[in-house]
C-alpha cells in the first residue's frame, strides 16, 4: 500500500510541481491549502481566493484530493502579533521564519496527520536527510533559491516526516516541468515580500496597525537634514524613500542611507556616501534553535548568513552558559540588523538559527 503525503499547496508553481513529482513517485498525494490571512488587498480582492482557484485547477489535473484550512487566528496570535511588537520596538522582524515554525510545520502538520499523512511535503528549496533518527536540514541543489534560511527554527519533531521534492532541482527546471504538464501555475510569477503582505505597499499596510510618529533625521555629526514618517518604516542600510536629495552642498557625495535608529528620542540617523558606519565586527544572538542538537564545543568556526541569499560568511561562534551566542565575523558585515536571524552552516548542513539582538561596531 502506497504511503500518504499531504503537501502544502500555495497556488504557486513550486508546490504545484512538488505535488506532481510526488504523484509520479507513487505516493498517495493530498493537497492542503492554508489560508493564513483573511484581509483583502488594496484593490478589494482576496488573493487567497485566486490562489485556491489555482490549487483547485492543479489538483484536478493531477487527480488528487485537496482541502483548505483556515489558520488566520493562529497566524494572528503566533506570527502577526510578534511582527507588530518587533516593529513597535524599532526592530526588523522576519515573519516568514516564524510562519514556518508556528504554522506550516505546526497546525498544518497536525491537520495533515488528521488526513492520514505518513509524510508532509512543501515546495521549499532545501534538502532533508533522515539518518538514524537524526533529521538534518541541508542546502538545496539550487543555492540561489535555497530556503534553509527560512526554516532555521524547525525542531527535530517538525522535520521528522518531511519531504522536499524540489531538493535536487533548479528553478528553470521546475518551470519547464510545469509547462510540459500544462499546470495552471506554470507562468505564475513568484510571490515576493512578506508572506501576508505580498505585493502591497508596506508603509501603507503597517500604518493601519501601528500609529506612526514623525521625527527628525540627523546625520552622524548631529546636523538636521530632514524628517522621517516613523522609525518603523526604516531599516538599517535602507537607501530608498529617505527623500533627502537636493540638500545644498551635498549633491556629489553619493547616496544617503540609514545607519541607526534612536527609539527613545525618535531620531533616524543617516550617512551620506560613507558606508563604514554600517559595518560591524560581531553580533549577539538569542533564542538559538539547534538542528539537530547543540554542539559539544562551546567555541567553533563555521559559516553564517545574516540575511537570505547572502553568500556564506566565515565566523567564530562562542556559546555562553545561558545559551546566547556571541558571533565574531572574519570580515566585517554590512547592515547586520536587529530582529533578523543569524543562521549557521557546517558545509551543506544548516545548524540552526537565532535572533540578532545587537551588533558591535
Amino acid at each position: 500500500m502506497s504511503k500518504t503525503v499531504v503537501i502544502g499547496m500555495s497556488g504557486g508553481v513550486d508546490s504545484s510541481v512538488a505535488a506532481l513529482l510526488l504523484k509520479q513517485q507513487g505516493y498517495n498525494v493530498i493537497g492542503l491549502f492554508m489560508q493564513n490571512w483573511d484581509e483583502v488587498d488594496e484593490n478589494g480582492c482576496c488573493t487567497a481566493e485566486d490562489d485556491f482557484a489555482d490549487v483547485r485547477r492543479v489538483s484536478s489535473l493531477l487527480d488528487i484530493p485537496y482541502y483548505t484550512v483556515n489558520f488566520a487566528k493562529e497566524y494572528m496570535d503566533r506570527v502577526f502579533s510578534y511582527f507588530l511588537a518587533e516593529y513597535k520596538a524599532g526592530r526588523t522582524p522576519n515573519p516568514d521564519v516564524l510562519c514556518n515554525r508556528e504554522i506550516k510545520f505546526g497546525p498544518f502538520l497536525q491537520e495533515a496527520k488528521k488526513l492520514g499523512a505518513d509524510y508532509i511535503a512543501t515546495g521549499h528549496y532545501c534538502k532533508i536527510s533522515h539518518e538514524n533518527n537524526v533529521h538534518l536540514l541541508q542546502k538545496a541543489k539550487d543555492e540561489n533559491k535555497d530556503q534553509t534560511y527560512f526554516l532555521n527554527q524547525l525542531s527535530q519533531a517538525q522535520l521528522k516526516d518531511v519531504l522536499f521534492p524540489l531538493q535536487d532541482m533548479e528553478k528553470p527546471e521546475v518551470r519547464k516541468i510545469a509547462l510540459e504538464y500544462n499546470l495552471a501555475t506554470a507562468k505564475k510569477k513568484d510571490s515576493t515580500g512578506i508572506c501576508f503582505i505580498g505585493e502591497r505597499n508596506f508603509k501603507k499596510f503597517l500604518s493601519t496597525y501601528l500609529p506612526a510618529q514623525r521625527g527628525k533625521i540627523l546625520d552622524l555629526s548631529g546636523r538636521e537634514v530632514g524628517y522621517h514618517d516613523g522609525l518603523m518604516y526604516y531599516t538599517l542600510g535602507q537607501r530608498r524613500g529617505l527623500e533627502l536629495g537636493g540638500i545644498k552642498g551635498e549633491e556629489d557625495c553619493g547616496r544617503w542611507f540609514v545607519v541607526k535608529k534612536d527609539l527613545a528620542n525618535n531620531i533616524l540617523y543617516v550617512s551620506h556616501g560613507d558606508e563604514s558606519p554600517l559595518f560591524s565586527k560581531s553580533c549577539e544572538v538569542s533564542g538559538f534553535n539547534w538542528i539537530p542538537a547543540k554542539p559539544t564545543k562551546r567555541d567553533f568556526v563555521c559559516k553564517a548568513k545574516f540575511r537570505y541569499r547572502q553568500p556564506d560568511q566565515t565566523v567564530g561562534v562562542h556559546i555562553r552558559e545561558d545559551g546566547t551566542l556571541h558571533i565574531d565575523f572574519e570580515e566585517k558585515q554590512r547592515a547586520v540588523t536587529e530582529g533578523q536571524y543569524a543562521v549557521l552552516y557546517d558545509g551543506i548542513n544548516c545548524l540552526g538559527g537565532g535572533v540578532i539582538q545587537s551588533a558591535e561596531y
